[in-house]
């Protein structure tokens, strides 16, 4: 009876970090889409190892959220299978996620040289084309910078010169306030760093997550393990 009693309780407790693991994979899809976001907005030649891993990180939210659902399906029937299967598929997401961050750290400098590149790229373009000047612009205004490593990258621009740079450089956005501008009016930091900065911040934020997460999947590793052990065994578990 007491075993049955506490396996009961473990039973309970996979419920529980099952709907923590669907909170879990809901939150890595969004915070992908969030930085795939970002990242398309300036990086559009190809895709290098960098631009790839919010993409990974979509991927693996979806999965995790999938394999919530069969280890729901398989504590529910107390099937053996479903178990099994929700704690290999349960591991390689560990896998995954541990190879993720290393990746992550291994390819930020070359995140940043690409960024940096194809925004330049995009000022080139600026006075061409309506739809690159509305993306540079909201860009700038979201983020308060000016220019790809700082305001002095529109003077090389054609068209613009040395005493203009774009409206949405100015701190507070008004019609021609980047023509004969004051150097206190605008905002004089780069985009490249300032969302370099938005990114490692939020990078900051994902990695505490991750920790998290990564305690709640061994835990339900553990318990599936418990759980399997026992529907092997032969106990009824209700």
């Amino acid at each position: 009876m007491a075993m049955e009693g506490g396996m009961k309780c473990v039973k309970f407790l996979l419920y529980v970090l099952l709907l923590v693991f669907c909170a879990c994979a809901v939150g890595l899809i969004v915070v992908g889409v969030t930085v795939q976001l970002v990242l398309n907005q300036t990086i559009t030649h190809g895709a290098t190892p960098g631009t790839l891993l919010p993409v990974v990180i979509i991927v693996v939210g979806a999965f995790l959220f999938l394999v919530a659902f069969v280890g729901c399906c398989g504590a529910c029937k107390e099937n053996y299978c479903l178990m099994m299967t929700f704690a290999i598929f349960l591991t390689l997401i560990m896998l995954v996620e541990v190879v993720v961050a290393i990746a992550g750290y291994v390819f930020k400098d070359e995140v940043k040289t690409e960024f940096n590149k194809n925004f330049q790229q995009q000022m080139q373009n600026y006075l061409k084309n309506n739809g690159t000047a509305s993306l540079l612009d909201k860009m700038q205004k979201e983020f308060n910078c000016c220019g790809a490593t700082n305001y002095t990258d529109w003077e090389n621009i054609p068209g613009m010169g040395k005493d203009r740079v774009p409206d949405s450089c100015c701190i507070n956005v008004t019609a021609h306030c980047g023509t004969d501008f004051d150097l206190h009016a605008i905002n004089t930091q780069g985009c490249v760093e300032k969302i370099g900065m938005w990114l490692r911040k939020n990078v900051l934020l994902v990695a505490a997550v991750a920790l998290g997460i990564a305690f709640v999947e061994v835990l339900g590793i553990v318990f599936a393990c418990c759980l399997v052990k026992s529907i092997r065994s032969g106990y009824e578990v209700m």
